[in-house]
């Protein structure tokens, strides 16, 4: 635990990507193999499940401290991360303890099952018996709430550097489902079989999104174009007669979807195809909501598999009779996935080619990008003919360009202090429009204003308090945002009746008084033509 402490300690005190890396890869290179692999599952979020809720850990740790609870809930609200907060109220400690990491965690996961009272007599011994940043990584694991900016790649990169194995093969090992408690460094990472690669995808490989303007990419005969699908982004895989579909958020989904089930005697083995899972209501495309009333669903019933089945739209080909073919151009990938779909056309199945758009002119690519909402989808994916399929996201070769998001203008009614370096500001914003005389609130948004500016609303929050519910503010409704937001669908859960997909805050909009802000009516008429 000392050396993962340590690990933490430096990540956590530097931004430059090289440092971390050789941080991570001096850890991989001394740490136990079991050290190493829970290491890799903390760091893919592979964490085992909380033992202790966080009521109880605030409750114990102001016992410790010696303080009210309200104290200890203010000083949280300061200082924005719960681990934190517990390693500086409680009583100083210079001790460290000799357990590793993998003895830690074996003991929070047998402590799940325990009674509050031996919880508590673990948790409280633990906090005396370690130094501060070893008690804060314990109640980090505690929480499962690691967050400490490493990406995967980053990860991958440093146990690369450890391994002298390739980046993209340990990418590819690494995904997937595995089991931190019971598997060994040299079978997650060193050893190669062959058995392990029946059902696992290949790393997505990641769009940006444009930069500058599209007719910066030189000459448009250069580029494919189509549609960008908003849905599951998934892998589907066929090898040995048997199919498996990874989403890729790297979870196994085979079973969440049994219309694709037919594709094992349809498709060749040795098949792998990138595309995305959408809903397909009356053989039409319909929107993410649709497809939401199926995520997470332990069981799928024969009413919902009919009312919401789904498709695939391929897009790409991965594997081809059991060959790697990602290093091929794009286009002969493409040529390779037409060719098969054209064969299983009059077959009826589930899948259908994403079709390239035909576009003589950027102009005509800015005239399709203006159809997207017609066709159901979020924009246009711009991909450069020639381009092998890489891992992760990487510039250059693929290029996303969304639609322009949706706008309205709202009154900010309630706001809460934010998280870590903006605990000290109120940034967590509820949004209303007028419905008549009365304001409805109808979003939440916590992103798009500048740090000066989150100050400036801070100011206010503070001078025109209306009501305190705990960390939550009512204000007097005096200021106008302009909200972005993808998508719009009805809502029984909300008050206004309706949901929006991702909003976030565009401008802060000084310029118009709140009697000018937009109506219920306004988000109503957005929901008849686009929900």
């Amino acid at each position: 635990m000392k050396d993962f402490a340590n690990l933490i300690r430096k990540l956590d005190s530097t931004t430059k990507t090289t440092l971390k890396v050789n941080a991570l890869a001096n850890y991989f290179k001394n740490a136990s193999d079991e050290d190493s692999v829970w290491t890799i599952a903390i760091l893919s979020h592979r964490r085992p499940p909380r033992p202790v809720n966080t009521t109880l850990l605030r409750k114990w740790a102001s016992e410790l401290a010696n303080i009210p609870l309200w104290l200890f809930e203010e000083s949280y609200h300061i200082v924005g991360d719960l681990a934190e907060t517990i390693a500086l109220v409680l009583p100083k400690s210079t001790k460290s303890s000799t357990k590793s990491l993998t003895t830690f965690l074996s003991e929070m996961i047998d402590l799940k099952m325990k009674d509050d009272n031996i919880k508590k007599e673990y948790v409280t011994n633990n906090w005396r018996q370690l130094n501060y940043y070893e008690r804060f990584v314990f109640t980090k694991l505690i929480t499962g709430g690691f967050r400490i900016g490493v990406s995967q790649k980053l990860m991958t990169r440093a146990l690369s550097k450890a391994t002298e194995i390739d980046e993209d093969i340990l990418a590819y090992k690494l995904m997937g489902k595995w089991d931190p408690s019971s598997i060994s460094f040299e079978d997650l990472v060193l050893k190669e079989n062959s058995s392990d690669f029946l059902s696992k995808p290949y790393p997505f490989y990641l769009a940006y999104g444009l930069e500058g303007e599209v007719s910066d990419l030189g000459n448009v005969e250069d580029w494919s174009i189509e549609h960008k699908w908003d849905g599951i982004r998934s892998q589907i895989i066929i090898r040995n007669n048997e199919l498996f579909i990874w989403s890729r958020g790297e979870e196994l989904v085979t079973d969440k979807y049994p219309e694709f089930h037919s594709f094992v005697k349809n498709f060749p083995n040795g098949t792998v195809l990138d595309g995305e899972i959408l809903p397909f209501p009356n053989q039409q495309i319909g929107s993410f909501k649709d497809l939401q009333t199926r995520i997470g669903r332990k069981t799928l019933s024969k009413a919902l598999l009919k009312k919401t089945p789904v498709i695939i739209k391929a897009y790409d080909l991965l594997e081809w009779e059991g060959k790697d073919v990602r290093e091929q151009s794009f286009s002969s990938r493409r040529n390779i996935l037409k060719n098969l779909m054209d064969k299983l056309s009059a077959k009826n199945l589930p899948i259908f080619l994403s079709e390239a758009v035909k576009c003589g002119s950027w102009d005509a690519v800015a005239k399709e990008r203006n159809r997207a909402r017609e066709m159901r989808s979020e924009g246009l994916m711009i991909k450069r003919k020639d381009s092998s399929y890489r891992v992760g996201r990487k510039k250059g070769d693929w290029w996303k360009w969304k639609t322009d998001p949706f706008t309205i203008d709202a009154v900010l009614t309630y706001a809460m202090r934010g998280h870590g370096r903006r605990s000290n500001l109120f940034t967590d914003y509820t949004f209303a429009v007028w419905n008549g005389d009365l304001l409805v609130t109808f979003a939440k948004a916590y992103s798009g204003l500048t740090d000066k500016e989150f100050g400036e609303v801070t100011k206010f929050v503070r001078k025109n308090t209306v009501e305190t519910f705990g960390p939550v503010r009512s204000v007097k409704p005096e200021l106008v945002f302009e909200l972005a937001f993808e998508g719009i669908n009805k809502s029984s859960r909300h008050k206004s009746g309706v949901a929006l997909r991702f909003p976030r805050i565009s401008r802060w909009r000084k310029d118009k008084p709140v009697s000018e802000a937009n109506t219920l009516e306004d988000l109503h008429k957005m929901l008849e033509i686009y929900g």
